[in-house]
């Protein structure tokens, strides 16, 4: 499986848990992962490590997100977009192994496949600027700019 799938699949379950009880995720998770045909177990293992990790930080992608998106607030996203910036903020700051300039147009590409017309433009500026705020830079494969 693909790193695209991975992420595609972690997207679901962060969307899929905006619908079910706190009580019903674990059941709604493993029936889920048990669906996804053809998945080796450490690809399985992975998915939901990283939908763990961040479902974990809600409360603080969510903040960096209410900074980043001027005049939209979380409360006001669509449930698929928040979900995409969410896996997408969690990969920029927590996952050393995603470059942002990956994690931006993963969730750019994602946006535009599931959500509505403007999802990727969107997507695509509130990531932007968080990159940014972190001195990240599309040269020398989206790292940290440091001076010196």
């Amino acid at each position: 499986m693909r790193q695209h799938e991975k992420r595609e699949h972690i997207f679901k379950l962060l969307f899929l848990m905006n619908f079910h009880p706190e009580e019903e995720l674990a059941s709604q998770i493993t029936e889920y992962l048990a669906g996804i045909e053809g998945a080796r177990d450490d690809e399985l293992e992975y998915i939901r490590n990283k939908f763990t990790a961040v479902t974990g930080m809600i409360r603080q992608l969510d903040e960096i997100l209410d900074k980043a998106s001027e005049g939209w607030k979380t409360t006001r996203m669509s449930k698929v977009d928040l979900s995409i910036l969410r896996l997408a903020v969690y990969e920029i700051d927590h996952d050393d192994l995603v470059p942002a300039s990956v994690a931006i147009n993963e969730a750019v590409e994602l946006a535009k496949t599931y959500g509505g017309e403007s999802s990727g433009e969107f997507t695509n500026g509130v990531l932007g600027k968080i990159a940014r705020e972190r001195g990240f830079t599309s040269r020398g494969g989206g790292k940290p700019v440091t001076s010196g």
